[in-house]
């Protein structure tokens, strides 16, 4: 039986969650914009693809064999000019032809890798529909994302109404790009199932608790990555959107999640329009991956530079996080976002919705 939605009064007295913590509407209109624009030529965009093998692409994908077959070939053959190694690494770092190479990179990659290293979200979306049978072996890809124990503790609604999701995007408010999304898919996590397998065996669930909790978080997150690999191989693009956890109480009814189910991210997926989005540098591999133990004592000293190698930023939201120079960089941006607080009402909304988080 699904959820009933809470009402308004009742809801903002026990969560908060609909407090504006989200950027307005004109906010984010400007914010996208701005995004939307090609970063200057130089800055930490030394791996520039053709955008017009990607055009022609997505304008000629009208069934299931011309995607099936464009797919892989787009990237292999003019998405990414060739599968050079080391263009994808300072890509995907933001690296110029000067600077050193943060590891020696094989000889060759196959085209799938080299998918994985020249992943960009996508924004704009051509009118051509997603083909069934191609959007069935997506998400069979995404069924087939590792998860704990097997017990596949998530979820995936698929919404094609173009009036739900219109829905969507009018409550996240600034984002009207994703109405031109053919494919919303709605990853959950589910410990429903779990608790419905135990009843029909005649066991008690006994780990409704926080780790059940992330198992099926973590689940849904591997299934969505999943989603987007298989996408982005099939010459299709995608985005994922974890605004859909503002809205909780309303999404939730939209899709009709009963006790155990809850959203985690959403995903818009369809045919890209051109260009395609800026690839975005990520930041040294460093300061993410540890060997042996963990050591963060570079942080401080690598940011100015990886501030750098990004394209100049725009203020993130200034009218949620404070007002702030144009030339804001990427660590600039994160302490604003990070510094006000954000979906203060979610773990409410959970407790309602059935979990346990003990």
């Amino acid at each position: 039986m699904a959820a009933a939605a809470i009402p308004a009064a009742t809801w903002k007295g026990i969560s908060g969650i609909s407090a504006p913590t989200t950027p307005g509407r004109r906010g984010r209109k400007a914010h996208w914009a701005a995004h939307r624009a090609e970063p200057p030529a130089g800055a930490g965009r030394p791996f520039q693809q053709g955008h017009g093998a990607m055009a022609r692409c997505a304008a000629s994908v009208t069934s299931l064999g011309p995607l099936a077959r464009r797919g892989p070939a787009c990237h292999a053959a003019g998405v990414m000019s060739e599968n050079d190694p080391e263009r994808l690494i300072r890509g995907r770092y933001g690296l110029r032809p000067e600077d050193p190479l943060p590891f020696a990179p094989p000889d060759s990659v196959p085209p799938a890798l080299a998918t994985l290293l020249d992943r960009r979200v996508t924004r704009r979306y051509a009118p051509d529909p997603v083909p069934e049978p191609l959007l069935r072996t997506v998400l069979a890809a995404a069924q087939s994302a590792p998860s704990k124990s097997d017990l596949q503790q998530y979820a995936i609604i698929l919404i094609q109404d173009a009036g739900k999701i219109a829905r969507i995007a009018d409550w996240i408010g600034g984002m009207d790009w994703i109405k031109g999304a053919p494919v919303f898919l709605l990853f959950c996590g589910d410990v429903r199932r779990g608790r419905r397998v135990c009843a029909l065996h005649g066991r008690a669930h006994a780990n409704d608790n926080v780790d059940t909790f992330l198992n099926a978080t973590a689940d849904a997150a591997l299934a969505l990555g999943f989603a987007v690999m298989a996408a982005e191989a099939a010459g299709l693009g995608a985005c994922p959107i974890s605004y859909v956890r503002n809205h909780v109480e309303r999404i939730a009814p939209l899709c009709a999640l009963p006790p155990g189910v809850f959203p985690v991210a959403g995903l818009t997926l369809g045919v890209p329009a051109a260009p395609r989005n800026w690839l975005s540098p990520r930041l040294p591999q460093h300061l993410v991956v540890h060997s042996e133990r963990y050591d963060d004592g570079g942080l401080e000293a690598a940011l100015p530079a990886y501030d750098g190698a990004r394209p100049p930023a725009r203020p993130r939201y200034p009218e949620i996080h404070g007002p702030k120079p144009e030339g804001c960089g990427w660590s600039e941006n994160a302490a604003r976002q990070l510094s006000v607080p954000e979906r203060f009402g979610l773990r409410p909304w959970l407790k309602w919705q059935g979990l346990s988080l003990d």
